[in-house]
């Protein structure tokens, strides 16, 4: 029973939301709850969301913090280089702009936190797909996916995982793993280069000069029109009408942070108060020094955040109704994420607390053929997908994988090979509902999460079956 209710309070979950019947925070909580007390145990929906909201609590502190730390880095101007890198390699063609998001949140992605890769890419990325009309799904799918292959780094978490669950040395999963997750990663950029072409056809290719020069012809005809007749006035690429008498039209096209719309190039517009090249060389230094000691694991990651935030704020606006003014430009993005987090946790606790999962791990363990006992790797790689999306790492990685190891170990399956194919899973977990950092990057890209997940699903999903045939074959796995 706790199986068929586990399932279908996650079936009912994703199609609630993906057919945008509720909001994730919405979904997150009241589903949850619901199905508790279906099962019986409404009495103890206290203790289960405490228990998850103690679980999540010090993640929903490194995002909070996360999110002003890198938000004032981008008003400050760090990322600007990288914006104009990506905009001179890109030069307006939405296939280099889909394939530079690829590879921009590959590389970005091997300081090992997902957060903190979604927070750059969207933030370099973003204001490009915005003014070329490009589609935002694709962005998020893509970066999730090149950051869910990364992810399988000995500091990502998964490997850290499977090696400890099932007490072996980390280096000898990942090494041998490294060429089916290069083939994963091709696949990825190739994905990107496909969805990228497809974006082209349909907005056509121009060069950012032509964007910024149309820009000043619409700005100088919405000025224009202010003494017309009925004020209407026509744009050429955008396929709608502005009406009105122009008053309100900005009077500059120096980037589009200087526009009356905010979804512009504000990353390029060098004219911004917020700025502060005098300090360039020490916010590059403090963030390679925030991202150094996150990787050597100096110190808990949220509060190596918590400290980052209070420096660069201290540092770079000394004045307190400017620090004022920085959190509130970042409070909705703090409140949006931390409120996924905490509604996540929820739905987390009530899967554990109740024991769902417990049921439904074991039930999928139970129905796997013995025929299948030889080719238990094969089955962990196909499982993990589904496991990895529906439950946590931690989750599958202490609850499910040591179960799947001891059957495939009956069978002669070892159980390094067993640990490798569990990773497979992880460009699909990236965009799971309990994986904090997808709300950063839904968030940020101002996506709904049903759009992205529609999107990504069958994307991701090839990709994690990308990497199981390439470590089939080259018999990794």
């Amino acid at each position: 029973m706790l199986t068929i209710l586990g399932f279908a309070m996650i079936a009912t979950f994703l199609v609630l939301i993906m057919m945008k019947k509720m909001s994730p925070i919405a979904a997150l909580v009241l589903i949850p709850a619901l199905f508790c007390v279906f099962v019986g145990k409404g009495a103890k929906l206290g203790d289960y969301v405490l228990d998850g909201v103690t679980d999540l609590a010090p993640t929903a502190a490194m995002l909070m913090f996360a999110i002003v730390y890198f938000g004032v880095m981008i008003d400050v101007g760090l990322f600007d280089p990288i914006v104009r890198g990506i905009l001179k390699f890109c030069k307006a063609d939405p296939m280099r702009i889909v394939v530079g998001t690829a590879v921009l949140a590959a590389i970005v992605s091997l300081d090992g936190d997902g957060s903190t890769t979604f927070m750059i890419t969207v933030s370099a990325m973003y204001p490009l797909y915005k003014r070329l009309k490009m589609s935002l799904v694709v962005m998020t799918g893509v970066a999730a996916m090149a950051n869910g292959v990364m992810n399988t780094l000995p500091w990502g978490g998964p490997t850290a995982r499977a090696a400890t669950a099932l007490k072996l040395d980390a280096s000898d999963i990942f090494v041998p793993m490294i060429p089916a997750l290069l083939v994963g990663l091709a696949f990825v950029f190739v994905l990107s280069y496909v969805l990228g072409v497809r974006e082209r056809r349909r907005l056509g290719v121009l060069t950012l000069d032509d964007v910024l020069e149309e820009e000043k012809e619409t700005e100088a005809v919405l000025v224009g029109s202010g003494g017309s007749g009925d004020g209407k006035v026509s744009m050429r690429k955008g396929g709608t009408a502005a009406a009105g008498s122009g008053t309100d039209a900005p009077t500059s096209a120096t980037g589009a942070a200087a526009s009356a719309d905010d979804d512009g190039f504000q990353g390029l517009d060098p004219n911004r108060p917020t700025l502060r090249p005098k300090l360039y060389w020490f916010n590059a230094l403090l963030t390679v020094g925030l991202l150094t000691a996150m990787i050597m694991e100096w110190l808990p990651i949220p509060v190596l955040f918590l400290i980052g935030a209070a420096l660069v704020l201290s540092v770079n606006f000394p004045h307190i109704p400017d620090q004022k003014a920085r959190l509130a430009a970042h409070a909705d993005n703090v409140l949006n994420v931390s409120g996924m987090v905490f509604a996540a946790a929820v739905f987390t606790g009530v899967l554990q607390g109740t024991g769902m999962v417990d049921h439904m791990a074991k039930w999928m363990v139970d129905v796997i053929p013995a025929s299948m006992g030889p080719h238990m790797a094969l089955v962990t790689g196909i499982l993990s997908l589904p496991l990895t999306y529906f439950m946590s790492n931690d989750g599958f990685y202490f609850g499910v994988l040591p179960v799947l190891a001891e059957a495939g170990a009956a069978h002669g399956v070892t159980p390094l090979e067993m640990a490798r194919a569990s990773l497979v899973g992880q460009p699909l977990h990236m965009s799971s509902p309990l994986v904090p950092a997808v709300y950063v990057l839904v968030g940020m890209a101002k996506v709904e999460f049903g759009d992205h997940t529609r999107f990504v699903v069958k994307w991701a999903a090839l990709t994690c079956l990308v990497i199981l045939g390439a470590g089939m074959l080259f018999g990794i796995i």
